[in-house]
């Protein structure tokens, strides 16, 4: 995998991020030897969120389905969260 060196960033500016992801859609930044940061594009950060929200929905459905919820009004939400709270 190829990284970006915080020293090529400082010389080359984005062209050190736009050649490490012609062969790869993710670069990790390397910083004094460790890697501190990934760089990716713009279709790929999107494409990543997708599948978070995606990961989202289908566990919020496998709640529903298998009954893992509370049904209850704005108040009593509240109330919930406020015994959650002092109990914490």
């Amino acid at each position: 995998m190829g990284t970006v060196v915080a020293n090529n960033l400082k010389t080359k500016g984005i062209k050190a991020i736009e050649e490490a992801l012609l062969d790869q859609l993710e670069a990790p930044v390397s910083v004094r030897g460790q890697v501190k940061y990934v760089v990716m594009s713009q279709e790929q950060y999107q494409y990543l969120r997708e599948c978070e929200l995606e990961a989202a929905l289908a566990e919020s459905r496998a709640d529903l389905a298998g009954g893992r919820f509370v049904k209850e009004t704005v108040a009593q939400h509240i109330k919930r969260l406020k015994q959650i709270n002092k109990s914490a």
